[in-house]
């Protein structure tokens, strides 16, 4: 391919026209920029959480948006809800082509303090959760492959946690769970390769909204934050978003079992 070529098809190498992506967790901070994103680049979108009537009132904002777009219910916690919701996607839509996973929840305990409740929660949502949702899209993209059609993209939101510790705080479920998930891609990416289907993270630091407002509202834990960050800001919304429509679209056909840290620098410095 020519450097000319490179520049005249760049809408082609990330536009999603025609696919329909699903994104579970897609009405919270993060999962919403990244559903207005997929939604923009040209796709169909399914957004879903425990709380139905948050996804059908942002389906409501991206049809008012001229897009095309679904809101169901899905509770992380069943797996049953979690196939049911994904085969609900695909009969509505006709197909099923991107997961991008936007689930994740955390139970601060310190570790003399961890109970087996919590800790089990947050390994069902963060890691049990992504393997079922992973593995009910992946029947629907496999069996679309046979026909013709293009191959899937799969896509989880980590942490980076998923790769560091963190000091003075009760993390032990949260980064055991995130660094399970890296692994837990590159096993996927490597059983889905024969398919063409790619499956890949994207890994933020704090990122500005409300998810990280505990972090950024208060002034000694912003300072010490934006301290640790080379970049010197918090991630945006936005900044999650561009790379989720690069890992969904056809210009990452070659990348598949990777982990991207949207970080300001912070993991080359730890």
């Amino acid at each position: 391919m020519t450097t000319n070529t490179i520049t005249t098809d760049l809408p082609a190498l990330f536009g999603l026209h025609g696919r329909v992506a699903y994104i579970p967790g897609g009405y919270g901070g993060i999962g919403e920029a990244l559903t207005w994103a997929l939604a923009a680049a040209g796709a169909t979108v399914a957004v879903s959480g425990r709380n139905t009537d948050k996804a059908n009132a942002l389906a409501v904002r991206l049809r008012a948006a001229g897009h095309d777009a679904l809101g169901i219910a899905m509770d992380a916690h069943s797996t049953d809800s979690i196939r049911s919701a994904v085969d609900h996607v695909a009969q509505h839509f006709g197909a099923l082509d991107i997961l991008v996973n936007c689930i994740g929840i955390q139970r601060e305990e310190r570790l003399a303090e961890v109970s087996e409740l919590a800790f089990d929660e947050v390994v069902q949502v963060n890691l049990k959760a992504a393997m079922f949702l992973a593995q009910a899209v992946a029947a629907h993209q496999v069996a679309a492959v046979k026909t013709g059609r293009a191959p899937g993209r799969q896509l989880h939101v980590l942490s980076v946690r998923a790769q560091l510790g963190m000091r003075d705080r009760g993390y032990s479920a949260y980064c055991a769970t995130k660094g399970a998930l890296a692994m837990l891609i590159k096993q996927h990416a490597v059983e889905l390769s024969a398919h063409g289907i790619t499956v890949n993270g994207i890994a933020p630091t704090v990122v500005q909204g409300d998810m990280g407002s505990h972090w950024l509202t208060n002034p000694e834990t912003r300072q010490h934050i934006l301290q640790r960050i080379p970049l010197g800001r918090v991630a945006e919304a936005s900044d999650l978003a561009s790379a989720a429509v690069f890992f969904c679209g056809p210009g990452a056909n070659f990348v598949t079992g990777q982990v991207l840290y949207i970080d300001g620098g912070l993991t080359a410095t730890q």
